[in-house]
């Protein structure tokens, strides 16, 4: 029966107290997820501070909620749905967000794009669960984290000393062999380093093409991607080459 009672106990003071340390949990799991985050940002890998910051807030905000379930639906136990029904209501969501957040990613190259996306697209699928389960004040916290996340996150990520990726593509002349250390020695003397494991080589009609993701030492060092260009043409053999920020 709605009564005025009833939209009461979603908001009484036991409710509140529980969803205030769901905040601390949210809270925690963002800044570890940033940590985490950063690691990756700083080595120029395509997923980033936002994207381990709003997984890791997600998850924390799934797990956590399960140990309040004394709290649902404003803390009146239901005899039509018990907590193993809901838990099997939950995995279900979650295993068809996870499909949905795959089709968001796409991948060019070197370059990830989507990534943030589906971990929002994940994010808010776990902000209607706890609104589902009446953590009302939970569920708008977590939605404020992850506007926040996405929004700044970005701008502390530009702030905060990283390692700009660039993905190349150098195609050469017909005949001509390419050494790697003359390509890894020509791409440290402009702030740059190859990185490990991401070479790629191909031959074709007897032209070698090589792919690969050079990382900068520090942006201050970094040769800027316009004159690495200009200079890229002049380089010994080569015919073509593509250059691109690996970006998420």
């Amino acid at each position: 029966m709605l009564t005025t009672d009833a939209f009461a106990a979603y908001w009484s003071g036991p409710m509140l107290v529980a969803n205030f340390f769901i905040l601390l949990h949210l809270v925690g799991a963002l800044l570890l997820g940033l940590l985490v985050g950063y690691e990756r940002s700083y080595h120029g890998r395509a997923a980033g501070m936002r994207t381990y910051g709003l997984v890791c807030m997600a998850s924390a905000a799934l797990t956590v909620m399960g140990g309040y379930a004394h709290f649902w639906y404003g803390g009146v136990n239901s005899a039509v749905i018990s907590n193993a029904d809901l838990s099997r209501v939950v995995q279900g969501i979650l295993t068809g967000i996870g499909f949905l957040c795959a089709g968001v990613i796409m991948k060019e190259g070197f370059n990830i794009s989507g990534l943030t996306t589906a971990a929002s697209l994940w994010s808010s699928s776990v902000i209607g669960i706890l609104v589902g389960v009446g953590l009302y004040a939970a569920a708008m916290a977590l939605a404020l984290l992850s506007a926040v996340c996405m929004v700044w996150v970005s701008k502390l990520e530009g702030w905060l000393p990283s390692r700009q990726a660039v993905a190349i593509t150098l195609k050469f002349l017909p005949g001509f062999v390419p050494v790697e250390a003359a390509l890894r020695a020509m791409a440290h003397a402009r702030g740059y380093d190859i990185a490990g494991g991401t070479i790629v080589i191909a031959l074709e009609q007897g032209a070698y093409t090589w792919n690969f993701v050079a990382v900068a030492r520090s942006r201050q060092k970094m040769l800027p991607i316009s004159d690495l260009g200009a200079e890229m043409g002049q380089f010994s053999g080569v015919q073509s080459f593509h250059l691109a920020y690996a970006r998420n």
